[in-house]
């Protein structure tokens, strides 16, 4: 139960060409240039040495329309908020059941029923109305790291190129760093490695608290620079949870982004993926056609296997594989045959 939206200033978000395409639909490019930003490349570090791998021209991708865009969450809720309806919406009311029968679906809110055609559920990662037409059946798995955001000033950044996103490659941990806008204030978003126990697992509640964020904290500290450190604001930590098996709902309901299936987010394909379904869904159902869940998944699995690999490759440890996948890293990123098939098939089609 909410009784309003709250948005906040928040955090950084990436969108590649396939939803930026999209949003163009409502109007996201009448947004202003103070509001986003547009990099031209990804450049790869070792966090161990600040020593620059390669980089990896995401422009190539862009059209005169649709680019590569960094912006804040807030700005991109806000705008989409702004194309609804002011009772679009509805506040202080909570889900608590949903029967199934004869093609009608029966919604019970605070003892209220509502009966409906067609009900399209995109509540998250932890989606209550998956749980409730699942039986609880499809549960998110942990995947053993810990998201760490915050917002960083450009001052405290040293030997990066403020024009692009900076991706740092280290032991059982990756960050990223990304300008918000053309004020150039940086987004930070790292991806660590660590294990909980069953009980932090259900606790919803341990990343508020005081110990658990101190003794991540710690373990930040030990993988990046100092300075880095020291200049993060507002930090918050999320445990990673991610779908392990599609759920196949009932005729006439729909699943539409985290709620369909979590990646890792190690493709920064979180956000694209959920505007992306959600115009997949409406022309299915404006065309009455029946066929969403079907060619969904096939997207989704492709993209979970890139979110799992990078995610490996990113965090290596041994000398001997990075050494290789620093080589690799370099003939790849060139390599335009390779980025057609490992990006071009996510960002164009």
């Amino acid at each position: 139960k909410k009784t309003s939206l709250e948005i906040g200033e928040g955090y950084g978000i990436q969108l590649s060409v396939n939803s930026v395409k999209l949003l163009n639909k409502l109007g996201f490019s009448s947004l202003s240039d103070k509001e986003k930003f547009n990099p031209k490349k990804i450049d790869f570090y070792q966090i161990k040495n600040s020593k620059k791998i390669c980089d990896l021209n995401i422009s190539e991708f862009n059209s005169d329309d649709c680019k590569y865009t960094t912006l804040k969450r807030s700005k991109l809720l806000q705008f989409l908020i702004n194309r609804l309806d002011n009772n679009t919406i509805q506040f202080n009311c909570s889900l608590d059941n949903i029967e199934y029968s004869n093609d009608l679906i029966n919604l019970t809110f605070d003892k209220e029923k509502i009966t409906c055609d067609h009900l399209v559920i995109s509540d998250g990662v932890f989606s209550k109305g998956k749980s409730l037409i699942s039986n609880n059946n499809s549960e998110p798995i942990y995947n053993n790291t810990i998201a760490v955001r915050a917002s960083v000033s450009k001052e405290s950044l040293d030997n990066i190129n403020e024009e692009n996103v900076s991706l740092f490659l280290g032991s059982d941990f990756h960050y990223v760093l990304y300008p918000l806008n053309n004020d150039k204030n940086f987004n930070f978003i790292g991806i660590l490695k660590n294990k909980l126990n069953s009980d932090q697992q259900k606790n919803h509640n341990l990343c508020n608290e005081s110990t658990f964020i101190e003794s991540i904290k710690e373990k930040l500290s030990e993988k990046i620079s100092s300075k880095v450190f020291q200049s993060l604001e507002d930090i918050k930590l999320f445990p990673v949870f991610v779908s392990k098996n599609p759920f196949i709902p009932p005729k006439n309901i729909y699943l539409v982004g985290d709620a369909f299936f979590a990646f890792s987010p190690s493709f920064a394909q979180g956000a694209s993926q959920s505007i992306e379904g959600a115009n997949q869904l409406h022309e299915v159902i404006i065309n009455q056609k029946n066929d969403f869940y079907n060619s969904r998944l096939e997207r989704v699995k492709m993209i979970n296997r890139r979110s799992d690999f990078n995610q490996f490759a990113f965090h290596l440890s041994n000398p001997i594989m990075i050494f290789f996948r620093n080589i690799f890293l370099k003939l790849l990123t060139k390599n335009k045959k390779f980025l057609q098939s490992y990006l071009g098939k996510i960002y164009k089609d």
